[in-house]
């Protein structure tokens, strides 16, 4: 495991956190393994950007207490953007 409590579990990219572990703290985490993933989920006052969704187990993590929302063992964590536009 990495000094910094994130290690690769296998090749699917799924990665492991130190817990307790609540989203701003996964944001910033994810930021360091992906450099610039932050602008394309928060908007420019720091907020999660309105059409991005996040998902811990199959439930909406606005559901679950937002940013309050501690991460627990095990959790599956989904960051899906929504998909919306068209021709008009």
């Amino acid at each position: 495991q990495a000094e910094d409590g994130i290690r690769d579990r296998d090749v699917t990219g799924v990665q492991t956190c130190a817990l307790p572990i609540y989203l701003p703290e996964l944001l910033t985490k994810l930021e360091s393994l992906y450099p610039g993933v932050k602008a394309s989920l928060l908007d420019e006052k720091g907020n999660l950007n309105r059409f991005v969704n996040i998902y811990v187990n199959d439930e909406d993590i606005r559901f679950l207490g937002g940013d309050k929302y501690a991460f627990q063992d095990g959790d599956e964590v989904l960051l899906i953007p929504s998909i919306a536009g068209g021709v008009q």
